[in-house]
């Protein structure tokens, strides 16, 4: 049994997550210790259970320690399995980091697979599920699987109540991925939404992003609105946010985004979301910074070697690059410090799924 310490680098959930992914995926049983021992409150949340949990449902996996507030967990898994799934974060757990945690599994499936998650598409300290939407999964869709994820119903702190679809066409392997260039600005793109608040909301936030944006970049600028409320449990818990992303010539996507919360001017909320992908663009580099972390665990385990330029090295990237070499016995090599623009790269093992993928079955009934 491979063991992995839970408070080592970044310290915190990512390192559970990767841990029991690529666990599942390979079929090698971990023991993760002092789990999200860096943080404050140490011990499993309500996201962080939720996630085992769903990787144990689609790996047939026996698990030990999975409880609110354990600091130890062991997880054997079997095999991989297709077909519908429902998951329930509760209250205004991110189910962005559930996803997070399935979609590398989901994509060695036997079939096409699909699950419901329920919880917070847009809350603190974890990417919102529109980043998800237009960064992170049209990246990792480059390496073969087919993602779809539908945004049913969004869900703010503290009260949640969002709902997600996700689908996905698994493959046999994955393609590597090679992301050096940057290329040239082609367009910046975004989408500011609100829930169970006036429409100005969204509006502000959108205005005041590409005013910032507009005194830094001539590219084209298009920021899409949505507003609430939406569905039945729309009331359950107001909020806003915005996501902005850029694309560039080279087949870049960087990404960036800042969330409202109580007393925070709307405008406040835009500038904060245009500031920081500004930061991303001005790195000259094609893969921004949440995105070179999501994707070490798919290098690890794709055909070929992958290679990155990152905006910036960030503990979170060094975190799933050591679980990564733990679990996978790959080396990566990483050009750059701590903070700073990097490069990384890997010769993934080639992972292939158990029982070759034949004709498509079609959407489970």
């Amino acid at each position: 049994m491979i063991e992995i310490r839970g408070d080592e680098l970044e310290g915190g959930g990512q390192i559970l997550r990767s841990s029991v992914a690529l666990s599942a995926l390979l079929g090698r049983p971990v023991r993760i210790i002092n789990i999200r021992g860096k943080r404050p409150s140490p011990g499993m949340k309500a996201q962080h259970v939720t996630a085992i949990r769903a990787l144990a449902r689609i790996c047939g996996a026996k698990v030990n320690g999975l409880e609110l507030g354990s600091r130890v967990l062991e997880f054997r898994p079997s095999e991989i399995i297709s077909g519908r799934f429902e998951f329930e974060v509760g209250t205004a757990g991110s189910i962005s980091l559930v996803l997070q945690a399935i979609l590398p599994v989901l994509s060695f499936a036997p079939s096409r697979t699909s699950a419901i998650i329920k919880g917070g598409t847009d809350v603190r300290w974890s990417p919102p599920i529109d980043y998800l939407r237009f960064v992170a999964i049209p990246i990792i869709s480059r390496m073969g699987p087919r993602i779809d994820i539908r945004l049913i119903r969004r869900g703010h702190y503290p009260k949640g109540g969002g709902e997600v679809e996700v689908s996905v066409d698994p493959v046999d392997g994955l393609d590597p991925i090679v992301m050096k260039e940057f290329g040239e600005l082609v367009e910046v793109r975004g989408l500011s939404h609100c829930t169970g608040l006036p429409r100005h909301v969204a509006e502000r936030q959108a205005r005041a992003a590409e005013a910032v944006l507009r005194q830094a970049i001539d590219s084209p600028i298009s920021i899409d609105l949505e507003y609430g409320p939406q569905g039945p449990d729309a009331g359950m818990g107001p909020g806003s946010g915005i996501t902005l992303f850029a694309k560039t010539s080279s087949g870049a996507i960087l990404g960036a985004d800042a969330l409202g919360e109580r007393g925070k001017p709307a405008e406040e909320v835009g500038r904060e979301a245009a500031s920081k992908l500004l930061k991303e663009i001005s790195s000259r580099r094609p893969v921004d910074r949440h995105m070179a972390d999501m994707i070490i665990p798919y290098m690890s385990i794709a055909s070929g070697r992958s290679e990155i330029g990152a905006s910036e090295l960030t503990l979170h990237s060094l975190t799933n690059v050591r679980v990564s070499e733990a679990i996978c016995g790959v080396r990566f090599e990483i050009k750059g410090d701590l903070g700073l623009p990097a490069e990384l790269a890997v010769d993934g093992i080639s992972l292939r799924r158990r029982t070759p993928l034949g004709p498509s079955p079609g959407p489970p009934r």
